[in-house]
Parts: C-alpha cells; sequence; structure tokens
C-alpha cells in the first residue's frame, strides 16, 4: 500500500522477555525476545503506542476516509470497522494506525493474529514502511507487507516493493479460509524476508548483499494496520459490496521479536 504518512514523535520503553511461541514454530535453533507488542487489553488505542492517520490520504484510487472513531478496542481486539458515511469527500470511513516516531525494528519476526472482513471492495492490511520516508519517500524507503487481503475470495498477499532505477515489487499469495483468524507473519534477515501464515512458510525474498537495490530492506521500518474500502487493488471498477457494510477487521495482538 503505497502511503501518506504523518510523523509524532513520543518517548517508548521497550518491553523485553523471553518467547516461548517464536521458538515453537521455527525450524533452527535462534532465540527469539519479545521486544514490543499490543495485546489491545485496553479500552481504547494505546496513544504511547500507535499513531492515527487521518483524513482522505489520496492513495491507492482508494474511497474512505480515515477517522480515529473507526478504530475501537472491543472483547481484547482492535477493531477496525469501515463504514457507509460522507466524510473529506469519500463515501466511506476506515482507521489507519502507524508507530511512526514510536517503534521501528531493523529486523526481526512482526506477526498479528488477525480476522479479516468479506465483501467486495474491502482491503485490509498488515504492513511496515521504511522509516526515513519522509526523507526519500515511497519507494525508496521501502515497503514489506506482511498480509493484505482484497474482496471476497481466499487468497492473502504478501509484498515488498522499493526502488531499482524505478519502482520495483516482488510477492507471494496463499490460500486461507477468508473470515476467519490467522496468524500473519514475516521473518526478515540480513539474507531475505520470509513470509508465514499460521506455521507455513509461504514464500521468500532474497536482500543478501543488497541484490537487486534491495538496501532499503537493511533499515529501520516501522508498522501499519488499515483497511481500505475499494482502490486499484481490490480494482477500480469493483462496486463496494453495500450489504457487507459496515465491515469489521479484527486484531487480536501484534507482536514483535528480535531473532538471536
Amino acid at each position: 500500500m503505497k502511503t501518506t504518512v504523518i510523523f509524532i514523535l513520543a518517548i517508548f520503553s521497550i518491553i523485553t522477555f523471553q518467547s516461548s511461541y517464536g521458538q515453537s514454530t521455527q525450524q533452527d535453533s535462534s532465540k527469539y525476545e519479545l521486544i514490543w507488542h499490543d495485546e489491545f487489553d485496553g479500552t481504547a488505542v494505546n496513544p504511547l503506542l500507535w499513531n492515527f492517520e487521518t483524513g482522505n490520504l489520496g492513495n491507492n484510487n482508494e474511497k474512505q476516509s480515515y477517522q480515529e472513531a473507526n478504530a475501537t478496542i472491543r472483547n481484547g481486539c482492535l477493531v477496525i470497522t469501515a463504514k457507509k458515511e460522507r466524510k473529506d469527500g469519500q463515501s466511506y470511513t476506515s482507521a489507519r494506525l502507524n508507530t511512526l516516531g514510536k517503534f521501528a525494528i531493523p529486523k526481526g519476526r512482526i506477526e498479528a493474529y488477525i480476522k479479516c472482513p468479506l465483501g467486495k471492495g474491502l482491503w485490509p492490511g498488515f504492513w511496515m514502511l521504511g522509516n526515513d520516508i519522509e526523507d526519500v519517500n515511497w519507494p525508496k524507503c521501502g515497503e514489506i507487507d506482511i498480509m493484505e487481503h482484497v474482496n471476497a475470495d481466499s487468497l492473502v498477499y504478501g509484498t515488498v516493493h522499493w526502488d531499482n532505477n524505478g519502482h520495483a515489487m516482488y510477492g507471494v499469495k496463499a490460500v486461507t479460509t477468508s473470515g476467519e483468524f490467522h496468524l500473519y507473519a514475516v521473518e526478515w534477515d540480513d539474507n531475505e524476508i520470509r513470509w508465514y501464515v499460521d506455521k507455513t512458510k509461504i514464500g521468500a525474498v532474497n536482500i543478501a548483499g543488497n541484490i537487486n537495490n534491495t538496501d532499503a530492506f537493511h533499515k529501520p521500518f516501522y508498522l501499519l494496520l488499515n483497511m481500505a474500502v475499494g482502490g486499484d487493488f481490490p480494482g477500480k471498477k469493483t462496486p463496494i459490496d453495500q450489504t457487507k457494510i459496515p465491515a469489521e477487521m479484527l486484531v487480536d495482538y501484534v507482536r514483535v521479536y528480535q531473532i538471536y
């Protein structure tokens, strides 16, 4: 997802302790230390962890205006709700959160347990952007899409975007049981970025030695969660399924591990 971002600087205390989950899902002897997480156990989105991007960002022919009110906490989950209402010249509202200026990581395991809604025109995503986006712009900053889902099909997508004398991209996809919770993750080291759905590796991209000008992926990235309505990926001519609006994207948790 190409993006326009806001920048809010805050002090953040990193939480560190040993993860038992990470080691159980891997095939090597690496150790996983949880360094950042949000379990969404409060009553509202934690402003120490997340920024809101608001308004009509003008991206990808999307049809929503992002509003803080569309991100709530319910039963231990972040709920991002797409609604049919006019704001900022758009026909729908939704929410978009990021950690720019609050948390970024240069490699590790990044995961979230997410339930995506099904419906034509819906586009939920869990992704990352290079922390230097305001200095070098997109796509030079790099983008790692951990999970994107569009419309009502059974596919989820993982993609990287970067600059290699122009926009370059590489992607993978996997079939899932749509409309259910799944664990979406990437594992990212000096040599490659690997995508996982639940405990299954679905693909990888080589970034070793800055191959194909992939130096952007050797710098810190920050996190994003959002749900777009309409846009290029669902299809500019794809009608929005009004029977699925309001639609909810549920996020049980987001966790980031350092890998040793």
